[in-house]
């Protein structure tokens, strides 16, 4: 269990998060679903360490506590980030970049089965191994992206707007391998904006709003959701 409690995190005089409190079971994909500027963001950064959560925080998997751990030491406890603009390193090649992903010790001992799962995920990622990811497509960075997170063996993935800016076939091709990754086992909190598509692989979702949780339910009840219509799905 992943798992969130009254979180809270400032940047400066803003409060960004006040005292969230979400949670994901191993192989559970939960959506988080907000306007811009609602903190999803920041939640997945300080679960992932990459900013520092306020005092009375607390986030934990199974019972270990992950505030305070360096963010390069949470993929090696199994929480792995694609992160906003996917932070790929653009001078290396595909194949560079997904075993840079490999590096924690609990990724080692099934690195050529996660190499292989990762290619046959994104076969394109497989036909252009020693293509330099700079020269590459949105589309394909991204792939790149979430398959060096899942290089790291992940018990749960953290992935912050995984369609933002790709075309429409691109965010179809990309979901269909988040399901098949749902399929293996892997848990995932995804902060997506194309509410429809993100639904139609989770489990359950929240609702943030100026950096609260105001709701949350199961898939199935945010879609027949008539706020949530209104809002995220245009209806």
């Amino acid at each position: 269990m992943l798992e969130v409690s009254q979180l809270s995190l400032r940047y400066g005089r803003h409060l960004a998060l006040n005292e969230v409190s979400v949670q994901a079971s191993e192989g559970e994909t939960v959506v988080i679903l907000g306007a811009n500027g609602a903190g999803k963001s920041s939640l997945l950064k300080a679960i992932g360490g990459l900013v520092p959560a306020e005092a009375g925080s607390s986030v934990t998997l199974d019972g270990q506590p992950l505030i305070g751990v360096a963010a390069h030491r949470i993929p090696e406890m199994g929480v792995a980030l694609v992160p906003e603009g996917r932070g790929v390193f653009g001078d290396l090649t595909v194949e560079e970049n997904l075993l840079l992903g490999a590096n924690p010790k609990r990724a080692r001992a099934t690195e050529a089965n996660r190499h292989a799962l990762v290619y046959e995920l994104f076969p394109r990622l497989s036909e252009r191994k020693r293509q330099m990811v700079r020269t590459m497509s949105g589309g394909e960075q991204q792939m790149v992206a979430i398959g060096r997170a899942l290089m790291s063996n992940p018990r749960f993935l953290l992935l912050d707007e995984p369609s933002l800016g790709l075309a429409p076939i691109v965010v179809k091709e990309l979901f269909g391998a988040l399901r098949r990754v749902k399929e293996t086992g892997v848990g995932m909190l995804v902060v997506e904006q194309n509410v429809s598509i993100s639904l139609s692989i989770a489990d359950r979702g929240y609702l943030m709003e100026a950096g609260r949780i105001v709701g949350e339910g199961s898939a199935e009840q945010l879609k027949g959701d008539e706020a949530v219509q209104r809002a995220f799905l245009g209806v």
